[in-house]
């Protein structure tokens, strides 16, 4: 799969879950009333993050929002607020992940920067699917624990007869649809962060090369270089330059033909 293609259905799968995440935090179907062994029955309930509701055999529904936060299960105010925490860094991850498609050019912005950026929102989809999944299973968790709890004191024997004293409550569709909308989600972060190698540079090697500064006390040669003091520089300077013309001293103790008398 190319980068391109990547990084596309990632967005587009985070994007999904970002919508399923939303869409189960709202629905009230987080626990209904279990009807194995009452499947007729003129109320039926249900209840959600945020309410509950209660719907009559004639279609009449009516809901109550919780009005208090104290006085709510711990259980319950953790499930919201990793619903809330996930629902939010998937905004910004979803935000990020715009401005870092391959192909959508904003100013100069260079490669590296859109794998930076790519990367970003790719740990965010994943951190924010992480917590949509920890949320649904720590509720689903507790309907489990509640149900079976109340399957031991439901039924009670009194002269070989069988009495219901309590309601159970079951899975509801919201639970099946934040699972659904988490693992979209994480799955979108995976394949974005997959698509951020594709997106940055390839190194390019280079031989390092050491410049030094000339001087009088540096003298140049192909193994590298070496200090010297100014007497033995200069010497060598006169050696190399003039090319095995004479020095001074030896012009006037050896004169030529062309001095002048």
């Amino acid at each position: 799969m190319s980068t391109t293609r990547c990084q596309m259905v990632g967005f587009l799968l985070s994007a999904l879950g970002l919508a399923g995440c939303i869409v189960a935090t709202e629905m009230d179907m987080w626990s209904t009333q279990d009807l194995y062994d009452n499947p007729v029955t003129a109320v039926f309930q249900y209840e959600g993050l945020w309410r509950s509701c209660v719907q009559q055999s004639s279609g009449f529904t009516e809901c109550r929002p919780y009005l208090t936060i104290l006085g709510l299960p711990a259980m319950l105010q953790a499930v919201r607020a990793l619903m809330i925490v996930g629902i939010i860094l998937s905004v910004i991850g979803l935000l990020v992940a715009i401005f870092a498609l391959k192909c959508i050019r904003i100013g100069n912005m260079d490669d590296s920067a859109k794998a930076k950026m790519t990367l970003t929102s790719g740990i965010m989809f994943i951190i924010a699917g992480l917590c949509a999944i920890a949320g649904v299973s720590v509720f689903a968790n507790m309907l489990v624990t509640n149900f079976w709890m109340s399957t031991a004191s439901m039924y009670t024997s009194m002269g070989g007869m069988v009495q219901t004293v309590q309601t159970r409550y079951t899975f509801g569709a919201a639970l099946f649809v934040g699972w659904v909308a988490g693992g979209l989600t994480l799955i979108g972060g995976v394949l974005m962060c997959i698509a951020c190698r594709g997106l940055a540079p390839e190194e390019t090697n280079y031989k390092a090369v050491s410049y030094h500064a000339s001087g009088h006390n540096v003298a140049y040669r192909p193994g590298g270089f070496k200090a010297s003091t100014g007497f033995e520089s200069s010497t060598r300077n006169k050696k190399i330059y003039d090319g095995g013309a004479r020095t001074e001293d030896e012009g006037q103790s050896h004169p030529s033909k062309y001095d002048y008398v």
